[in-house]
């Protein structure tokens, strides 16, 4: 059995990057290391997620019921699973990922109030991707943690990845939303227990190469054993 090391964060917090550079360190040491990402934009599996966020199902992030949306984002990650590393994985492979089944829990729980029905989405969750669906539970989850603040000035002058210009998808065009997933983001990063990376320190943006360091420093014991 491998190693499954999630990166996860609000939009903008610099996901992409951190995964490739921790896939690179640990390749460079040797470890037999795949990296992949969520939304897998790819795969025809994906095309009912493309559409969610591109606002067919509901022109607002709050107006899609969390249910149906988190299942399309979870076969995703299965036809993933099952197609491109189940094999790689349970042959001892470390696979690094940038996003997981955590992304449902920071988007989709977001849009539940009530505090019941969050926890009861959670464990519905839970239960769908990993015991239903049987991919596999994540060894860790690395939570980049971006201020919103920050977050919305970087956010500006990004292309949207699906369509490769500036125009953004039902997430990112709702701010009050935005707000909302990072405030849900740090609060279930708390509880549940993942490890917590501050993307700036004194009020001052930290540099990539600075949140690089401690995100490898954090997964070192788990792949190397100390």
């Amino acid at each position: 059995m491998g190693k499954l090391i999630v990166i996860e964060g609000t939009d903008s917090s610099g996901k992409e990057t951190q995964t490739k550079k921790l896939y690179e360190k640990l390749f460079e040491k040797g470890v037999n290391v795949k990296k992949i990402t969520f939304p897998n934009y790819e795969s025809p599996a994906c095309a009912p997620v493309k559409m969610y966020l591109a606002g067919e199902f509901g022109t607002t992030a709050l107006s899609v019921n969390p249910y149906p949306a988190s299942t399309m984002y979870a076969i995703d990650r299965y036809a993933s699973y099952k197609k491109e590393w189940e094999k790689f994985y349970l042959e001892d492979g470390v696979v690094v990922t940038d996003r997981y089944t955590q992304s449902n829990m920071i988007h989709q729980a977001s849009k539940i109030t009530n505090k019941k029905e969050k926890e009861e989405y959670m464990k519905w969750l839970v239960d769908l991707e990993f015991n239903k669906m049987e991919i596999p539970k994540p060894d860790m989850v690395i939570f980049i943690n971006m201020p919103f603040e920050f977050a919305q000035k970087l956010m500006k002058n990004r292309e949207n990845k699906i369509t490769g210009e500036m125009k953004k998808d039902i997430h990112e065009k709702d701010i009050e939303y935005m707000k909302k997933s990072y405030l849900n983001a740090c609060e279930i990063a708390k509880k549940e227990g993942w490890i917590e990376i501050s993307c700036v320190k004194d009020g001052k943006l930290r540099t990539i190469e600075e949140i690089s360091e401690d995100i490898f420093n954090a997964i070192e014991n788990e792949i190397f054993g100390g």
